[in-house]
């Protein structure tokens, strides 16, 4: 969009933007253009097959939309719509967006239920407006050159344009070494933002433009002492197994067949035991087996598909060479450092779930972030019961003489109290972050750390403190996650962005907006009860699923950190790894990267010293990775489509 008013937007700039995006959208293209504005739209057609194309118009061509995503309570806004004398020509859920806008202008996006990001121009304002979903499932990136403004569902398509020059943003990188994540609004690129979550960006061009972002919506619970009192579990069953089965329900429509992950977890079988329930036993469901027996989920995927009585998984199979293999096109996928390398192993799930003709998987995704599923909540527990004494935090002390123990550096006390001013208290977040958080003691360069002697991670995601601080800590924590490593990680590098490089589409039931509202309200006891997690949903899966599964604890599907250190060293990390390479990047200390690739191999499997090393290593070698893809690819030999071949 111009600026400054209505140029012509340069020849070729959004062909090339398109096109740079056609993973996300084989089917279709179309295009929208006006003096000053042009927009494009992939279509991956899902909904309304026969006439859903974008751009999508309201009666008298006023309001235009392209849209990524899906509004699952369409069908019943379409009756709204018609009743109040809307006239609606397609089946699409798209068309719903203009005729709401008409009604509500920007008030449309509370009243908006799924997941999407939109781009919306009013012609009569020469107003465009962006938005975003509320837990950030479909990402939307903009940026600023000069006197124009681009935006696409991905980095690529605005470094497509030509307009947008790639330099790294140091602040970028360091978020991935403080959360293991991109939650926005940086990115990796400098100048280049994430829209967050729940927000719209308004731009309004002219002489003195303006544009102004604002958030619709914003995560909330009760206050601590406030919380639901109900103390039935039946009646508090019933109702959640109501609400999860509405949510499951809305994320089945769809005009092709739609699947379903299957892990053998607790989270992705009730996913799968409801979706079979509305749907019938034939829906295909997808999981991955790890050549590790620790780390493999196919027998507890095929124990849940046997119970449920659908059809037995279709199986990705993932190994250490696939995880060398495929991680340049992750980073490319996800354009940013990935460090999880289960997200390696989900991109060709994915690809599995395309090969198979399907365009849309259910997940469990959101069942841990909105009832404390992670061991760390059960590990924070253990550390709080040590404060009966005010004021003296002996959990603190406790965590640096375990760090002390086990040989881990260390921050200083006030940078943890820092930490926890930052996000409105104390928090069971911070333990886990801080593990990959050391690794900036370990392996910043110089230079790196003096670029970012001011930065602070937690204070530029741009949370609000002011309710938080009367929440329950629990439901502290599970705000946290969800802002950071849901958004940033989970819904990101192991969700949207290597679902759609292989054109899939995934939905999450809880993370639907009513199933969020009922866990919210709900007393902590019902998320963590004692020490067993995800309490109320264990209850209502004693309905669906064996003890096997409902009782399993939770176990983090990953697959092996050391990945990029096996014997022999494959020959590109030596050369992302070189002296000549780090610096060139600059990023992180020559001698510091040579002694730990060494060190690590003498410490014990499985410490807590090993792991805090690996993962550093891994965040190196991915940093690296990213770089020579989209900054200077000069640094190595990096292998290209060797598991495509393969599989």
């Amino acid at each position: 969009m111009d600026l400054t008013g209505r140029r012509t937007v340069p020849d070729g700039v959004i062909e090339r933007m398109s096109r740079a995006l056609t993973h996300r959208g084989p089917d279709e293209e179309g295009f929208f253009r006006r003096p000053g504005l042009e927009m494009a739209s992939r279509r991956l057609s899902i909904v309304g097959l026969a006439d859903g194309q974008q751009p999508m118009t309201n009666e008298n061509q006023s309001v235009h939309v392209v849209f990524n995503g899906e509004l699952f309570d369409h069908v019943e806004k379409r009756v709204e719509l018609a009743a109040r004398g809307h006239r609606l020509v397609t089946h699409c859920d798209t068309e719903i967006i203009p005729h709401l806008w008409e009604d509500y202008q920007e008030g449309m996006f509370a009243r908006l239920r799924g997941q999407f990001a939109i781009a919306l121009y009013d012609e009569p304002k020469h107003q465009l407006t962006l938005g975003r979903d509320r837990f950030g499932i479909s990402p939307l990136y903009w940026t600023r050159q000069g006197d124009w403004l681009l935006f696409a569902s991905e980095i690529k398509g605005l470094l497509a344009s030509g307009m947008v020059t790639p330099r790294a943003d140091l602040r970028g990188l360091d978020h991935i070494f403080t959360f293991a994540a991109m939650p926005g609004p940086v990115t990796c690129f400098e100048g280049v933002q994430l829209l967050p979550p729940g927000h719209y960006l308004q731009i309004t061009p002219g002489s003195d433009a303006l544009i102004r972002p604002r958030a619709y919506w914003a995560m909330d619970f009760p206050n601590a002492g406030e919380e639901n009192p109900e103390r039935d579990a039946r009646k508090l069953v019933d109702e959640f197994e109501h609400i999860l089965l509405q949510a499951v329900d809305k994320r089945l429509r769809a005009d092709v067949p739609v699947g379903a992950y299957l892990s053998g977890g607790l989270d992705s079988s009730m996913i799968v035991a409801m979706a079979s329930k509305l749907k019938g036993a034939a829906i295909n469901t997808y999981t991955i087996r790890v050549d590790d027996p620790a780390l493999d989920e196919l027998s507890a995927a095929s124990l849940s598909a046997k119970h449920i009585g659908t059809k037995p998984p279709v199986v990705q199979e993932f190994t250490a060479r696939d995880a060398l293999d495929s991680y340049p096109e992750l980073i490319h996928a996800v354009e940013a450092p990935v460090i999880d390398t289960s997200s390696a192993a989900l991109m060709l799930l994915a690809r599995k779930v395309h090969s198979c003709g399907q365009k849309v998987v259910l997940t469990g995704e959101g069942a841990d972030e909105w009832l404390a599923g992670y061991p760390w909540y059960k590990a924070d527990k253990i550390f709080c019961m040590l404060d009966v004494v005010p004021g003296l935090r002996l959990s603190n002390v406790a965590r640096r003489a375990f760090l002390r123990v086990n040989n881990v550096p260390q921050y200083s006390p006030e940078f943890r109290q820092r930490t926890e001013d930052a996000v409105g208290g104390p928090n069971a977040w911070i333990d886990s972050y801080g593990m990959l958080g050391l690794s900036k003691l370990r392996f910043y360069s110089d230079s790196m750390q003096e670029a970012l002697e001011q930065a602070r991670p937690w204070t530029e995601l741009g949370m609000d403190l002011e309710r938080a601080r009367h929440w329950a800590p629990i439901n502290r924590g599970l705000w946290v996650g969800a802002r950071v490593t849901l958004a940033g990680h989970l819904l990101q590098a192991k969700g949207d962005r290597v679902a759609m490089n292989s054109s899939v589409e995934v939905r999450y039931p809880f993370l639907d907006e009513e199933v969020f509202d009922f866990t919210a309200r709900l007393h902590p006891r019902w998320k963590l009860h004692g020490f067993r997690d995800k309490h109320l949903l264990r209850l209502l899966a004693e309905r669906w699923l064996p003890p096997e599964i409902y009782n399993r604890r939770k176990v983090i599907f990953r697959a092996p950190l050391d990945s990029f250190h096996m014997d022999p060293e494959p020959k590109f990390v030596g050369e992302l790894l070189s002296e000549e390479s780090l610096r060139r990047t600059g990023y992180f200390d020559v001698a510091a990267v040579r002694h730990w690739r060494k060190a690590f191999r003498e410490m014990r499997a499985g410490s807590l010293p090993r792991l805090s090393v690996e993962m550093g290593l891994a965040a190196v070698v991915a940093t690296q990775i990213w770089h020579h893809t989209f900054i200077d690819g000069s640094l190595a030999d990096l292998p290209t489509q060797a598991v495509s071949r393969r599989n």
